[in-house]
């Protein structure tokens, strides 16, 4: 599966953005998904994951009640609207695939990554 990350850009704290993924392959409805981040300096970050029926969805503490995270399989799409931005959200945003649809926040689990979409939130 190929994945395609959009929708970052600059925006001020305390504003909003949707990111996307797109993603190729009829499995794509069978894999679990998730978002990762990484600021410069500093190590992948997991954000939010979502398995391939939405019975289970995770959150890191830090983007709990500000992000969520949505799956549409019907057209392999993977969102995750963020809203109440802070500086500390400024970073490089991956989407990722598991085949296994473990759900989990581990980057080792994910075998395919997108190429990243940059978000910049100004204070």
């Amino acid at each position: 599966v190929q994945l395609q990350a959009s929708g970052g850009g600059l925006v001020q704290a305390g504003g909003s953005l949707r990111l996307s993924c797109a993603a190729s392959g009829r499995t794509f409805s069978t894999y679990g998904m998730a978002w990762f981040r990484q600021a410069p300096g500093q190590e992948r970050e997991f954000v939010a994951a979502y398995r391939r029926n939405g019975n289970r969805k995770l959150y890191a503490d830090s983007v709990k009640g500000r992000f969520t995270m949505s799956r549409d399989n019907a057209e392999n799409m993977v969102y995750l609207q963020m809203n109440s931005l802070k500086p500390e959200d400024t970073a490089l945003y991956y989407c990722a695939a598991d085949p296994k649809d473990g759900g989990t926040q581990y980057p080792y689990d994910y075998d395919y990554w997108g190429q990243g979409t940059l978000v910049t939130v100004s204070s």
